[in-house]
């Protein structure tokens, strides 16, 4: 695998209830600049990127004058990743903008992995098409739930309906490789609902399916009805029996869990996510987007006007996270590939770290193995369907 590329939209039309993610609704007036100001900054990051086979090193500017060294990994970008907020909430030609600026800009294989995020609500037949012209391949729909009530109450934008038929025009526009999110737990959701929801996400026939538990998240329309006792939420029995349900569920539908949150048809795993569970590098264009590259991580800062005004004025709009020490990157390494269902591959954690990783993790191992949370097979280290349940667990024992 090569490396990622990210870029962060961080506009909606209506933030959902459940949603603590940097993005932005009623910012229409701040579309275009910022369209601008990420279409620069993925020039300048072009600028620097050099790529002579195997191995390039390239130059990036930092916006103070100096300049730093960026190895541009092996080859060229093999997957894009288009999210937010709602990359769909831009007006087409900007999108189209974007996405045009990369593939002129960027060295990407020709046979990327390019995905775009939609929410149905903002997407019609032209819009779909011209995605599809542009080079996107896969569409990650954001559905949550197909009952209407539980859409209403958890804020989105879009009904069942606009779902069925946003994923149908997909089809009609040449997409195949087709995701949609899936959330249990929801407010006043019941077992029969997520019956619902899965029989028709199975029956839609996409290709790749995400299932996430609701999480409560500060500053977020659900944590203050929460704090005004308004927020009747599923027990805890009733959200387990969901999850179990699931994880049941849809490999019987024909769907393999390859990671703790996402199943998939053989062939349609996502790539891009799974790079970032493999430590594979990749590049962050945007507010609040993230990179990792050469071993260190920056992060963009997630303040709108903030980022323009740095792009605007020839500044970095990035600052370099704190360097992790060795401890934290062994770490950050067992806990991203222990959520895929293959492990953590001992060897490579033997190549990047120069120990094995027994000498180091021993006797949380031992641990895990002993209450059924974690196994070894052919050189990987991996959750156990036990494990993958209680996984926040097993992490704990790896992170310092």
């Amino acid at each position: 695998m090569g490396w990622g590329i990210y870029v962060h939209i961080p506009f909606c039309r209506r933030k959902c209830f459940y949603c603590d993610f940097p993005s932005y609704a009623g910012r229409e007036d701040a579309m275009e600049r910022y369209a601008h100001a990420l279409c620069r900054e993925i020039e300048i990051a072009a600028q620097g990127i050099t790529c002579p086979p195997p191995w390039g090193r390239g130059t990036i500017a930092d916006g103070g004058g100096g300049r730093t060294l960026l190895p541009c990994g092996r080859g060229k970008a093999s997957t894009v990743y288009v999210g937010g907020g709602t990359p769909t909430a831009l007006p087409q030609p900007l999108l189209m903008g974007i996405l045009h600026t990369l593939k002129e800009k960027m060295p990407i294989r020709g046979d990327a992995e390019w995905t775009v995020e939609v929410n149905p609500g903002t997407v019609d037949r032209a819009y779909l098409e011209g995605l599809f012209s542009c080079g996107v391949n896969r569409l990650s729909f954001g559905v949550q739930s197909f009952s209407d009530t539980l859409l209403r109450r958890i804020g989105r934008i879009h009904a069942a309906e606009q779902a069925r038929e946003a994923l149908r025009l997909a089809r009609d526009a040449g997409f195949r490789n087709l995701s949609l999110d899936l959330i249990y737990g929801l407010p006043g959701q019941t077992m029969q609902d997520l019956r619902e929801s899965v029989a028709e996400a199975a029956a839609l026939d996409v290709p790749h399916i995400s299932v996430y538990g609701l999480q409560v998240e500060e500053e977020t329309v659900f944590a203050r009805q929460r704090e005004q006792g308004r927020l009747e939420l599923p027990d805890e029995d009733a959200v387990e029996a969901m999850y179990d349900y699931i994880m049941e569920e849809l490999p019987r539908l024909g769907y393999l869990r390859y990671e703790i949150s996402n199943f998939a048809k053989p062939g349609y795993e996502s790539r891009h996510n799974l790079g970032y569970w493999q430590d594979v590098p990749y590049l962050g264009f945007g507010a609040a987007a993230h990179s990792y590259w050469q071993g260190e991580r920056r992060a963009n800062t997630a303040e709108l006007d903030i980022y323009m005004e740095a792009i605007e004025a020839g500044k970095s709009p990035s600052h370099l996270e704190e360097p992790a020490t060795r401890e934290v990157q062994m770490g950050e390494f067992c806990f991203l590939a222990l959520r895929t269902a293959r492990g953590i591959p001992k060897a490579a954690f033997q190549r990047k770290f120069g120990c094995a990783i027994e000498s180091i993790y021993r006797d949380a191992i031992a641990r895990m193995k002993e209450k059924g949370l974690l196994a070894e097979e052919n050189g990987y280290l991996h959750l156990t369907p036990l494990g993958m349940k209680y996984g926040n667990w097993v992490f704990q024992e790896f992170l310092v």
